[in-house]
């Protein structure tokens, strides 16, 4: 059975937190051969009951077309692990770093080096049809949380709370890492050195004007 406050609790959280927008961002649980998944284009931030729906894990069902449009990307993470609960997100600082960043980000924080460990980018389109081919191995291979190259997150945990946590410590750790090279004093370059030619006051053309033999300061004699 459906714990729809569990949903709504978790869908308030990330839209307060600036993590999905009005009418983006998905979620959804797994329960037996059953997917809870949050409707397309639905308000995370104020979710009704009506804007969670059942679809079968295997195959497809009555009213999938309702369903987040990620939900084959959900199916197949859950059939190649043991989690279940999915988030998909759109941390804007996560979404940030991952566009010029190749491989993984490495979070510089305590707390995301013990929950997280790295963050892996996966440079792929974003499309379900990419997604389900390069998203589940992250997973399998034991990561939690991952950004879509210049496209949003997907976490996953034991529960929707969870796979919560998660997606705020990916975001968390991102915006550390962004503060922190914004403080880095930039060493300036140096110079190169001048050389001057040292020159006399006077030009050497000129020379030094003598006075009359005989004067006095101010009067002649």
């Amino acid at each position: 059975m459906i714990n729809f406050e569990e949903f709504n609790s978790a869908g308030k959280d990330l839209f307060m937190l600036g993590l999905v927008g009005p009418g983006s961002g998905s979620m959804s649980i797994r329960s037996g051969d059953k997917i809870y998944i949050t409707k397309r284009s639905a308000v995370l931030g104020h979710l009704e009951e009506g804007d969670v729906i059942e679809v079968p894990l295997e195959g497809s069902g009555q009213g999938e077309e309702l369903a987040a449009k990620e939900i084959q990307v959900h199916r197949a993470i859950y059939k190649e692990t043991n989690f279940n609960a999915i988030i998909q997100a759109f941390p804007p600082y996560g979404i940030a770093l991952s566009i010029n960043t190749e491989n993984k980000i490495i979070p510089a924080d305590i707390k995301g080096q013990t929950v997280l460990r790295s963050i892996p980018v996966v440079r792929a389109k974003a499309s379900p049809e990419e997604l389900v081919k390069y998203l589940p191995p992250v997973y399998k291979s034991g990561y939690i949380v991952s950004l879509v190259r210049e496209y949003g997150s997907f976490a996953v945990g034991a529960s929707l709370f969870e796979a919560l946590q998660n997606t705020t410590c990916l975001e968390d750790s991102c915006k550390i890492i962004t503060i922190n090279k914004s403080l880095t004093p930039v060493e300036k370059p140096r110079r190169p050195e001048q050389h001057y030619e040292r020159r006399t006051a006077i030009p050497p053309s000129i020379g030094v004007m003598g006075r009359p033999r005989g004067s006095r300061r101010g009067f002649g004699r």
